[in-house]
């Protein structure tokens, strides 16, 4: 009775929901619809077009003019790359006061990873699999973002990524579409809350739709190309998560979709984004990408810009293509008005969501600026720096570092406070970030003594190193000759018990615009490891990069491995928990790091081939190297502890599944080692006969679970036929009956298996 009485209440929710929504789209739509009557064909041309006035970092080698003169005149829709509620105030007066219909500005930013408090790059904080904690990060990015006048955050990008190469990595989830789903669903929840209408929330904006991360030979802006079966199963999730938790934004991609550009792909931007999934926010362009359709080979200005218009684009960001053509071509009979509408419409929706009619002003009130930098934000920021980090290698269990005698702590990025908020941190202040000298200074106690010598620089090729700076000087050279700091750093290192290497990449080698194809560490600092193994001392190398790196010499001669990514504001705090055991590691690797450059793309939810090599079997006539393994060096998942974990043979309640049932899969997971610890216990299925080629492993499930030393719990995962779902040759979702193995493990490498057979 208690039950079909829950029910009952349920639907009455759900249809008094229903009802409620329903009202507000109506009140929605009859406002709009008399704004639009009132609104001459330029203002509502005007209304797609997305300036910034420079001032912060732009993407592009272009930077809008006359921004004042045509708020005033109606011809902005919305601006970018103004920081600060003060100047967002003084932009909006000029729309709100200044131009015939008051329409209010929408403000927006790169909010990838924090705003004024930043927090470990995207990838960093991927690692970390906890999903609570990510959806945290955007929540307190969204408060310090609209406390700043901000409401638009372009962000989250969820594009898939199995080529470390690109240096956009950085901002995404890493290789797998099921976490890089969940992920993306819990940015986008965290950002907008629901209610859009809040003056603490603000509009996420997906991206890059679609496909980016494949970019050919990891190369920035490349092609893309690859078959409808791949995007669907493989590359699509994500942002499909994104739409689903109700994203109000889009932003198009730069790369072609089956040889149409991005921005300019009918098939892409209304036959799947708003036919098939039911999108009914806006579409927004990347930095000119219309204007780069020209490049394309698309047709001038006035041709890419009539194509975007109709293919569903809403917003030109930068390029003014819309603006300066767009009523030459309704002239023409090239568009329709109702093309013009129909954008117009659903960019005056995003402010109506917003609640800017209402209060043009809402995000401009000093009242809210305490939460930017909030000791709170901040300390979030500390946990998030340590839960990013993924222990890779531990020898003699050098860490966690004894809070006794000498640590020399050498390296370029030891004292480098420029380098820990990593790329695309538009709003943070880099001068606020605590540098990894100044975290296990404060960590470490007054028990432990700590000498610091650079050692080396990041790099000493100068022309490489005027590419990385070009925000700022991230790659200092310093007065001393690198034979000087080489010697300076050996002499250190004589009198200590360990050192810490603090080694690794600047923040923009990684990031948009910073491929790389040698993705290994730079000459200088593989020097430097050298003469520090030499020394004899345990090395502990603690790793800044925004990607995976080819580390197969350091993993061979460096006693331990602490890969930290770039943690953000409270960086060293974060680190040196980690280091000296207040925290656990508990990170896991959210992209595979390969051994080679030669070896890439290396993922680990790949196909099988006919001939498939077996490890220890012969080599001759198999899909093999002859040079290296074909596994990674790390695999995806993978990620160790200072404890150990010991995983029970899985128990299936069934051996048999069925439409309408679900069986479940358990592991008994036991702390063996001595500290208490958080492990991601990780589920994994193979489909062993398909119509179809299917990959040997996707994972489908994962928990993170706390553990104290000796302490043992059963972990649960339900299995059921909608977790069996693939897309088919003919674009079908379905499920398919056969045999299945269930794979339940610490990474993605090592797993204990079962199987059971799905009947329909």
């Amino acid at each position: 009775m208690k039950k079909l009485h829950f029910i009952l209440l349920a639907a009455l929710l759900l249809h008094f929901t229903a009802e409620a929504q329903t009202g507000a789209n109506n009140a929605m739509k009859q406002f709009i619809d008399g704004l639009m009557q009132k609104m001459t064909l330029d203002e509502k041309i005007g209304q797609l077009n997305l300036l910034t006035p420079g001032g912060g970092i732009p993407t592009g080698a272009v930077v809008s003019t006359d921004v004042e003169a045509k708020i005033k005149n109606g011809q902005v829709g919305g601006l970018f790359g103004v920081i600060g509620a003060d100047k967002v105030l003084q932009a909006q007066k000029l729309a709100v006061e200044h131009s015939r219909l008051h329409i209010p500005l929408i403000f927006g930013s790169d909010v990838i990873h924090g705003h004024k408090t930043t927090f470990p790059i995207p990838l960093g904080l991927a690692c970390s699999w906890d999903t609570a904690l990510i959806k945290q990060t955007a929540r307190a990015a969204a408060e310090e973002a609209t406390a700043d006048g901000l409401s638009w955050a372009f962000s989250p990008m969820v594009d898939i990524c199995r080529d470390p190469r690109w240096g956009r990595i950085a901002e995404g989830a890493g290789e797998d579409p099921f976490l890089g789903s969940a992920i993306a669903g819990a940015m986008v929840r965290g950002y907008q809350m629901n209610d859009l209408r809040k003056d603490n929330t603000v509009m996420a904006c997906v991206k890059h739709f679609a496909l980016y991360g494949a970019a050919e030979g990891g190369r920035d802006y490349n092609t893309v190309d690859m078959s409808k079966i791949r995007m669907y199963n493989e590359y699509l999730p994500p942002y499909k998560a994104a739409v689903d938790a109700g994203v109000g934004s889009v932003m198009s991609s730069f790369n072609v979709v089956d040889d149409i550009p991005a921005t300019g792909n009918h098939w892409l931007l209304t036959d799947l984004l708003r036919n098939q999934w039911k999108f009914n926010g806006f579409v927004v362009s990347d930095y000119t990408s219309v204007n780069e359709m020209q490049e394309h080979g698309l047709g001038d200005l006035q041709q890419v810009s009539a194509l975007a218009l109709k293919a569903g684009l809403d917003m030109d960001m930068v390029g003014e293509g819309f603006l300066t053509t767009l009523k030459k071509s309704l002239q023409e009979g090239k568009i329709t008005l109702n093309d013009i509408n129909n954008a117009c419409r659903r960019v005056l929706e995003a402010k109506y969501k917003l609640g800017l009619f209402s209060n043009p002003y809402r995000n401009v009130s000093a009242s809210r600026a305490s939460v930017i930098l909030s000791p709170d934000n901040l300390a979030l920021s500390r946990k998030a720096a340590a839960k990013a980090c993924v222990l890779l290698k531990n020898n003699n269990n050098v860490l966690p570092l004894q809070r006794k005698g000498t640590i020399a702590l050498i390296g370029p990025l030891a004292d480098s406070r420029r380098n820990m908020l990593g790329t695309w941190s538009v709003a943070g202040d880099w001068q606020k970030a605590v540098t990894l000298k100044e975290g296990i200074e404060a960590v470490a106690g007054n028990s432990v003594k700590i000498v610091y010598a650079k050692g080396a620089n990041i790099s000493d090729d100068t022309v490489f190193n005027k590419k990385v700076n070009v925000f700022g000087t991230e790659i200092d050279m310093g007065p001393q000759s690198p034979d000087e700091m080489l010697q300076e750093a050996i002499a250190t290192a004589q009198n200590a018990d360990v050192i810490v290497a603090a080694l690794g990449e600047a923040a923009d080698m990684s990031g948009e615009s910073s491929s790389r194809a040698d993705i290994g560490l730079p000459e200088s600092q593989q020097r430097l490891l050298a003469a520090l193994v030499k020394t004899g001392k345990p090395v502990v190398i603690v790793l800044f990069n925004g990607r995976p790196l080819t580390l197969v010499k350091e993993r061979a001669m460096a006693t331990a491995i602490l890969d930290v990514w770039f943690g953000g504001t409270e960086a060293g705090n974060g680190i040196a928990d980690v280091l000296f055991g207040n925290e656990n590691p508990s990170g896991k690797l959210t992209a595979s790091f390969p051994y080679s450059v030669g070896q890439i793309p290396v993922y680990y939810n790949h196909l099988n081939t006919g001939r498939p090599y077996v490890l220890g079997g012969p080599t001759k006539f198999k899909s093999d190297y002859l040079d290296i393994p074909n596994a990674p060096l790390f695999p995806f998942g993978f990620g160790l502890s200072y404890t150990s974990f010991n995983y029970s043979p899985v128990q299936l309640s069934d051996t048999i599944l069925t439409n309408g049932k679900s069986i479940h899969a358990t592991v008994k997971v036991t702390n063996t080692g001595n500290y208490d610890g958080e492990e991601v216990v990780q589920l994994y299925l193979r489909d062993e006969v398909a119509s179809i080629s299917r990959p040997v492993k996707m994972l489908k499930g994962f928990q993170k679970i706390f553990l104290k030393k000796g302490e043992s719990k059963t972990v649960d995962f339900t299995i059921d036929a909608e977790m069996l779902k693939f897309y088919n040759n003919q674009l079908k979702l379905v499920a398919e009956p056969g045999q299945f193995l269930v794979m339940i493990g610490t990474n993605s490498d090592e797993v204990n298996t079962a199987s059971f057979v799905y009947k329909q």
